[in-house]
């Protein structure tokens, strides 16, 4: 069996597709429309990809509490920095529970925790 996708509804397509290009480095693999006031994304290489669905007709419920979203980075530090230059903040971290890891979590435009790991 494999992972294909995450799914996350937004409420704003133009800005989730900003941060994941830009911050996270995903690339867009296809966009469509998907019906009247319905537009999906598909971000990322390979096996596992984003999926991001914006739906005009239905506004987005509810939060995303307790999901997150892990991306393997060569530097913590170093992406720490890049948050901060796009003018976002650091949501908690930068955490390092043990000697071989180290992450931190932001929030993507739409509440869902984003974790930058880096394997040490």
């Amino acid at each position: 069996m494999n992972f294909c996708w995450c799914t996350i509804t937004v409420d704003n397509m133009d800005d989730s597709l900003k941060f994941y290009q830009e911050i996270v480095g995903l690339s867009i693999s296809r966009r469509f429309t998907a019906g009247v006031g319905v537009e999906i994304s598909f971000l990322g290489e390979g096996e596992t990809k984003v999926e991001l669905v914006c739906n005009s007709n239905h506004k987005r419920t509810g939060n995303a509490e307790g999901i997150s979203l892990g991306f393997e980075v060569e530097s913590v530090d170093n992406m720490i920095a890049l948050i901060k230059e796009k003018g976002l903040e650091v949501e908690s971290g930068p955490f390092q529970p043990n000697p071989y890891i180290k992450f931190f979590h932001v929030k993507d435009p739409n509440g869902v925790s984003i974790q930058f790991v880096e394997n040490m």
